[in-house]
């Protein structure tokens, strides 16, 4: 997808998330519950993670059975993994870091990629590749907000994703930055919650994320 074209879809997706539920889903019958406690929270942009050998099939039945869930794909390393991902209904794709070849691949697939930086260096490669819109990470350890603050000055075309290392209390600092477009995180997914199945729960928390 072309890097103009891709602002334009990032942002129409991520400005329906307040917070990304960052999710790494081991059982597959996880998904579409996950995905539906979610979406009634209020969070319904949802990162499925290339974390596990059921995370293309999770993809694939949370777009088939949740409509309300715009689902995405998370640690996309190759550019075997964005076509995959692509193949499996994901809506867009996200990186934690980004190469040349992830930058040349995304210009050749159907849905928006977000690459990651964590440095100004990095942030200038991913301007010059056309892109304007990036995860922040790991976002804690890169710095936290006073980074993105930092980077407001000479960047201000670009917009951000933090992800890593957020938690309930430090997410609302983060939204209130104006480069941030929303905010990556798994807290409202604690993972006693998951193993038990308790999805009331989950979507208890993702309310309160929705709404902090």
């Amino acid at each position: 997808m072309n890097p103009t074209d891709t602002h334009t879809a990032i942002d129409t997706i991520l400005s329906r998330a307040p917070v990304l539920p960052v999710l790494a889903i081991e059982r597959l019958d996880d998904a579409v519950p996950l995905a539906r406690a979610l979406v009634e929270g209020g969070l319904p942009v949802l990162e499925v993670t290339l974390r596990s050998d059921v995370a293309l099939a999770a993809i694939r039945r949370i777009v088939d059975e949740v409509p309300d869930a715009i689902v995405g794909a998370g640690t996309v390393l190759t550019a075997a993994d964005l076509d995959a991902v692509a193949a499996a209904g994901a809506a867009f794709a996200i990186s934690p870091g980004a190469t040349d070849a992830l930058y040349t691949a995304a210009r050749d697939v159907s849905i928006p990629w977000i690459p990651a930086i964590a440095t100004a260096s990095e942030l200038m490669r991913g301007l010059e590749h056309g892109h304007r819109r990036f995860k922040f990470f790991p976002a804690e350890a890169a710095g936290g907000v006073d980074a993105l603050k930092a980077f407001a000055g000479p960047f201000p075309q670009a917009r951000f994703c933090p992800t890593g290392g957020i938690d309930a209390a430090s997410a609302p600092r983060y939204r209130a930055l104006p480069n941030v477009i929303t905010v990556g995180g798994s807290w409202m997914v604690p993972k006693d919650a998951l193993q038990s199945r308790d999805w009331d729960r989950i979507t208890a928390l993702a309310r309160q994320a929705a709404t902090a």
